[in-house]
């Protein structure tokens, strides 16, 4: 069993990418995937309610293989009331935070502990760059501190923080922390690092689609030094528990 849990419905392309999603779905036996909705860097008001919008309409279209993370910008006014109503209305099973704060800015401290209250994770963008770095953009630095602050809380650092030398070095020694390798920016060789570092139990299988290739995320797991076991619970166990689904 393959849940891809971190995938995207980007703003403005609801149907070519609800479109490629399903595709990919069918071709790939991926029996369930997790969006959320993202565009703008810092989104206003209006915008946060589109995104949710979209995912929102996505989980209806396709009862029991779309999971939604609500998405919220700290800097918005409504941003609490976003995650709870996302939450208790929508059925969203977890918060994605993007890059309009740094993940450990005090802004972000409310939701953090909604999703606490909640018992739901939290999925921070993350990531390390030679050059071009965001404002605003996490790295695995800024997850470790969150983790500290709140060692209660479920946290997700995506990508392996960009860079697995430096986003799992720095999140290791948190238990309450997991990472994805979603981004198709990888070779084997980082997930051989991030298994060796953190075991397999804290990493969840995530191709970051449309716009990053499914199939070069799942390579690099069939390429990796990995048993059987250890595969099905990256491709779906660890997430199944973190999540607590009914599969």
């Amino acid at each position: 069993m393959i849940i891809d849990m971190h995938t995207h419905v980007w703003g403005g392309r609801y149907d070519l990418h609800t479109r490629e999603l399903l595709e990919n779905c069918e071709r790939y036996n991926i029996a369930k995937i997790f969006v959320s909705g993202i565009a703008r860097q810092y989104p206003d008001e209006s915008e946060v309610r589109q995104h949710n919008a979209d995912v929102v309409r996505f989980k209806r279209e396709q009862p029991g293989l779309v999971e939604g993370y609500v998405y919220a910008n700290p800097r918005n006014a409504d941003a609490s009331e976003v995650v709870r109503r996302g939450i208790e209305n929508d059925g969203m099973i977890g918060l994605k935070l993007w890059i309009a704060a740094y993940c450990d800015d005090p802004l972000v401290y409310p939701l953090v502990e909604l999703c606490i209250d909640y018992k739901v994770p939290i999925l921070l963008h993350a990531f390390h760059k030679a050059v071009n770095q965001y404002p605003d953009e996490s790295t695995g630095v800024h997850v470790a501190e969150l983790a500290k602050r709140y060692p209660e809380a479920k946290l997700i650092m995506a990508h392996l923080g960009g860079n697995a030398y430096h986003g799992i070095k720095a999140v290791r020694d948190y238990p309450n922390v997991w990472t994805d390798f979603s981004g198709s920016l990888f070779g084997r060789e980082d997930i051989d690092y991030a298994v060796d570092q953190v075991g397999t139990d804290r990493i969840l299988f995530g191709s970051d689609m449309p716009g990053c290739s499914f199939l070069t995320n799942y390579a690099q797991m069939m390429e990796a030094d990995l048993t059987a076991e250890q595969r099905e619970d990256i491709f779906a166990n660890n997430t199944v528990r973190l999540f607590n689904l009914n599969v």
